[in-house]
């Protein structure tokens, strides 16, 4: 007699009288119960499963962020099952005015054992494997499930959960400052660069005001800049410990000061509007400085020159004679970088002409302190 996993669960059919299931189970005990379908090519015409390989990158993510304790975890895992599981409907009449959709009743399931197998994963394969490695294993997580034993069903199933496009980039990172809960790591290291992007663009004293594109914005406005370059150059200042904005960063207990690196980003940004006015709030194709090659390279110049404006009484107009000095070399709509020997609207959001802009900035700048202290 087989070991078996039981669990209260509803039942209804689908198409052409498929039986379907939901329920809820520990979530360590969903790779007990199911299986990976790995794909993989025997031979030329042969092909097995339809899983891809474990990504580990993100099952170790999904880990950290279940670690944290009493976290909200309502993604449901799509399982198919073989004939060999047993639904048992409970007796008793349905309350007065219910939707007659579904049966309740017990849902028998097989431990995987012996090479037996009764339960495949459709989708979720990278929560399943999370939730088989955190040490909060216990928590309750919704499943789906349909009797699908042909493999043919299981892969037209894995196509289409998984055909549809994920959610933009741009719209997450907008939606990130309005989430107030524990987030996995790769979304908890977005969420500033993302408030700070959205103060930049909503304050009407920024430099930013009004000219930074976001997956809300308007049909009908024009923003110049994007809002990824404004965070990529956010996250890169964050990122380097001699960063402008990364002596703000929490360390332990401690937590980040955001407030303390707007400021440094208005101040300095509000300097380059002012010393490159010709260059600013123009489209990309216009302007260089609103390219994201431009934003991310003088972001930075930003570490360089508030590194050495910090101990200044007047850090503004430190940074703005800093500028000044280097803004006769730099060619954001017209003219060719002398070291490059490009074009100024050559400069593409690469990183190799991001890395080029950056060395070229870079090397501008040492040039003009050069001579200044000479």
């Amino acid at each position: 007699m087989p070991k078996l996993l039981k669990v209260r669960s509803i039942r209804s059919v689908q198409g052409k009288n498929a039986q379907v299931f939901s329920f809820f189970m520990p979530g360590s005990l969903v790779t007990e119960i199911a299986d990976i379908s790995r794909i993989d090519r025997k031979s030329a015409s042969e092909l097995k499963g339809f899983q891809r390989k474990e990504i580990k990158n993100h099952v170790r993510s999904i880990v950290d962020y279940l670690d944290q304790g009493e976290v909200l975890f309502p993604n449901a895992i799509i399982l198919a099952l073989g004939t060999g599981v047993e639904f048992t409907q409970s007796r008793g009449r349905s309350p007065d005015g219910t939707l007659d959709i579904g049966d309740i009743g017990t849902l028998a399931i097989p431990y995987r054992e012996n090479g037996r197998t009764e339960a495949w994963i459709v989708d979720g394969q990278q929560r399943s494997l999370a939730l088989s490695k955190t040490q909060n294993g216990n928590i309750p997580v919704p499943v789906v499930a349909f009797i699908a034993e042909n493999l043919a069903v299981q892969r037209e199933q894995f196509i289409l959960v998984n055909k549809a496009k994920p959610l933009p980039n741009r719209l997450i990172n907008e939606l990130l400052p309005e989430v107030d809960t524990h987030l996995p790591r790769d979304l908890a290291t977005r969420k500033i660069p993302s408030e700070l992007c959205n103060l930049l663009n909503l304050d009407p004293e920024s430099p930013f005001f009004g000219i930074i594109k976001r997956a809300s914005s308007a049909e009908d406005t024009k923003p110049v800049v994007n809002d990824t370059a404004i965070m990529t150059m956010i996250t890169k200042s964050l990122g380097n410990p001699l960063g402008a904005l990364a002596q703000y960063k929490g360390l332990g207990n401690k937590e980040s000061d955001l407030e303390l690196m707007y400021r440094d980003l208005m101040t300095y940004w509000t300097a380059v509007k002012e010393v490159f006015m010709d260059a600013w709030g123009l489209p990309p194709n216009k302007s260089r400085l609103m390219h994201g090659a431009g934003i991310q390279a003088m972001g930075v110049l930003m570490d360089r020159i508030m590194a050495r404006s910090v101990s200044s009484t007047d850090p503004a107009g430190k940074i703005k004679k800093e500028l000044q000095r280097i803004s006769a070399r730099c060619c954001w709509t017209t003219g060719v970088w002398e070291d490059l020997g490009m074009e100024w609207d050559a400069i593409q959001n690469v990183p190799r002409h991001v890395k080029n802009l950056t060395d070229q900035l870079i090397r501008i700048d040492l040039m003009a302190n050069r001579e200044r202290l000479d």
